[in-house]
């Protein structure tokens, strides 16, 4: 049986709860913000104000929705939209050879309001939760990429995924190559412990 297709939530007219909550509460850079929304990235949803962020596919056609809860008197809510395909989670592409990993789209923003200094020239992608493909599909649709640099979470289950991203190196190289994706010999792999630095920025969780 064929799932449901995949739809983008309904669009709010304005996102004043959203832009508040992502700039005010989680202290994300309003420049930052501005280049995503432009791109119609980021925007509130109607029916219960989440922020959603979209993710593409390389001909332009979203495939995934994040949605984040701006409720800010308890635990926010997070999920994906139904059918969303994993392997476009949201994601930004730069022209350089660097590509940095996160589990959330607010840990990439948070990360991207630390360091604005040519943050466009390099390429991001927010795993939507803890599934590699996002990371694979951006090494098959950007060539260019020689250096990987993990920013999950120091926690059981972000140490899980770094282990098995790590395991794949060579074998994803080799495939990639293969299919002629990519003229490179190899992909090299970092780790970075974001996760001290970004929480400086908040008021409230990463999530």
């Amino acid at each position: 049986e064929e799932g449901k297709p995949f739809a983008l939530p309904e669009k709010n007219t304005e996102m004043r709860r959203a832009f508040a909550y992502l700039t005010t509460t989680r202290g994300i850079s309003r420049t930052v913000l501005a280049e995503f929304i432009k791109r119609r990235m980021i925007y509130e949803d109607r029916k219960y104000h989440n922020v959603v962020f979209v993710g593409y596919d390389k001909s332009g056609v979203a495939r995934h929705a994040h949605k984040h809860g701006t409720f800010t008197g308890g635990k926010a809510f997070k999920g994906n939209e139904e059918s969303s395909d994993p392997k476009y989670s949201f994601h930004w592409t730069g022209k350089s050879g660097r590509l940095y990993v996160f589990e959330a789209p607010i840990d990439l923003l948070s990360f991207l309001t630390l360091y604005q200094k040519e943050w466009e020239q390099h390429s991001y992608v927010a795993l939507c939760g803890l599934s590699e493909q996002g990371l694979f599909q951006m090494l098959e649709d950007v060539p260019y990429i020689r250096q990987v640099a993990l920013c999950l979470d120091r926690d059981r289950a972000g140490l899980q995924a770094e282990e098995r991203i790590q395991k794949q190196q060579k074998p994803l190289s080799e495939r990639l190559k293969e299919k002629g994706s990519a003229v490179r010999e190899s992909i090299r792999v970092n780790v970075m412990n974001v996760k001290p630095y970004i929480a400086e920025i908040t008021l409230g969780s990463i999530a």
